[in-house]
């Protein structure tokens, strides 16, 4: 099973926690990051750019700012909320390549 329309649902989730909070946009909206989200099989990529995401591929981004790879399963507990963003980096079930400042990032996405 395909895990792109998960990637896709968590994408307008951040776009519209930015149109409802203004503060969160202000926030974000500094940050110019290239993202590659590595699921085994399939790999997503996207970039941040002006509190919005850009340029969505479903494919490697090679040099991406962060990295982020896990499972299929462990990507959707954490969409889905039943495995919290620290607690997937402590336990190893994420791996993040980037600066750790990069993984409160990923926080603003789900």
């Amino acid at each position: 099973m395909s895990m792109e329309p998960e990637v896709l649902k968590l994408i307008e989730k951040f776009r519209k926690k930015i149109a409802d909070h203004e503060e969160i946009r202000k926030e974000v909206e500094p940050i110019e990051k290239t993202f590659c989200v590595d699921l085994g099989e399939e790999v997503y990529s996207f970039r941040l750019s002006h509190a919005e995401v850009v340029d969505y591929k479903p494919e490697r981004l090679e040099n991406a700012d962060v990295t982020i790879t896990t499972t299929p399963e462990n990507f959707k507990a954490l969409v889905d909320g039943e495995l919290r963003v620290m607690r997937a980096y402590v336990t190893k079930k994420v791996k993040i390549k980037g600066k750790i400042d990069d993984l409160m990032h990923l926080k603003k996405f789900l």
